[in-house]
């Protein structure tokens, strides 16, 4: 504990280099009073990395986008680019509110690793002992599927079942019948197939295993304890902002604005988080463990943990060097990359394209959210630990050294 407060001081004085102070979830209160040193090497990182995201960002003529960068309990990097309305020239600021698209998976496997803890829900809970009307082609099989195999795509039911009623907007209640019909490729924990009707099921399951609805769950226990202001889960609330990047089509060569849809917030699990990137810094801290007060290392280490094998499905990482195996676990990708490991999602909804990902490890982590699909988004993230990884080890060794000098 000693060593993690003494490391997040190191880190803090770093924080002059085009970063946005804010305020730490969870700090040390007190701490001793000892010679303060910038980590060169932390600080050359953050200064190469953000000059060339910039160059980056205007290059890719992207409307407007926002990334956080934190390491260990400090944000190093948080700031907005360019515009919320291309029209308007308003600009993106930490504060501007995004759609997160499929990153509201990771919400749903962090709030079901939640409800675990507390006792509300199991990892192996039957589907069908929640949610009574959930029903497969194969009865055994309905019997068999549990809130784990819902969780990591591993129903059985084919790729992308019924997202198409999904996007046209149809109920979870109405959509729920409708998998009966549905041929399966496999059995329950098999094989691995991405689905967002399915995901929305964590919705009925757990506004069962605890008795409250899912969006005020994510307000109880996610939202509200992590002081993320500006998150919701619905339509009605991210157009009643003023403060809102808007989704932008590309008509003509040129970007335009478009207009907010209610798509997804029927399955809020799915794809209906709303979200600034201040309140991404916050998550992180979550992700990196720097609040065991809501949830514990063990419970994360769950969530965390590879649950079926995506290396056939590389298109969804294809941008990422060096990857050389992929998995699924609860909500999250998990890359095994150069020796580490990576939980990462990205998303796409209405024109927004996000991308999350962290390195547990290291306790260092990345957010990005845009209101156009470009490059960009595609591009930062795996760019992002590419060059750290090049001043890994130098940031590694000077903390240690610095850290022997204060032992000494």
């Amino acid at each position: 504990m000693k060593y993690a407060i003494l490391v997040s001081v190191i880190l803090f004085a770093a924080v002059t280099i085009l970063a946005v102070n804010f305020p730490r979830t969870n700090a040390p209160a007190i701490i001793e009073k000892k010679e303060e040193r910038i980590n060169p090497h932390l600080k050359k990182f953050i200064h190469d990395y953000a000059t060339e995201l910039e160059h980056d960002f205007w290059r890719s003529r992207t409307p407007g986008a926002a990334i956080v960068i934190v390491k260990d309990s400090t944000v190093l990097l948080m700031r907005g680019f360019g515009y919320k309305d291309v029209y308007t020239r308003e600009g993106v600021d930490e504060n501007t509110v995004f759609r997160l698209a499929s990153l509201s998976k990771g919400f749903a496997g962090i709030l079901s690793g939640m409800m675990v803890e507390k006792g509300f829900l199991n990892w192996e809970d039957k589907v069908m002992s929640h949610v009574p009307k959930f029903q497969l082609k194969s009865k055994d099989q309905t019997f068999q599927t549990l809130v784990s195999h819902i969780l990591s795509h591993t129903t059985g039911l084919p790729y992308h079942t019924y997202t198409n009623l999904v996007e046209d907007g149809v109920s979870m209640s109405r959509i729920l019948p409708e998998f009966a019909d549905i041929r399966l490729i496999g059995e329950p924990g098999e094989i691995y197939a991405y689905q967002n009707a399915a995901y929305g099921i964590m919705d009925p399951i757990l506004e069962s295993a605890v008795g409250k609805p899912y969006a005020k769950l994510m307000e109880d226990y996610l939202f509200d304890p992590l002081h993320m202001k500006s998150a919701s889960t619905s339509f009605e609330a991210i157009t009643s902002l003023d403060n809102v990047a808007l989704p932008h089509k590309r008509r003509s060569g040129k970007f335009e604005p478009d207009f907010i849809t209610k798509k997804y917030y029927n399955t809020i699990p799915a794809g209906g988080v709303n979200a600034s990137i201040s309140d991404m810094a916050n998550y992180l801290q979550l992700l990196l463990g720097n609040r065991p007060d809501l949830i514990s290392p063990e419970t994360l280490d769950e969530v965390f943990t590879p649950r079926v094998n995506t290396n056939n499905k590389r298109r969804y990482f294809h941008d990422w060097p060096m990857v050389d195996d992929a998995f699924y676990g609860y909500g999250w990708r998990i890359l095994k990359r150069a020796g580490q490991t990576i939980a990462y999602h990205g998303g796409y909804v209405n024109r927004y394209r996000t991308e999350i990902a962290v390195n547990r490890d290291d306790k260092i982590g990345i957010c990005v959210l845009t209101n156009a699909p470009t490059h960009f988004a595609n591009d930062a993230v795996p760019d992002f630990f590419q060059k750290y990884d090049y001043y890994k080890d130098s940031i590694g060794i000077w903390e240690a050294e610095y850290m022997a000098d204060l032992a000494y």
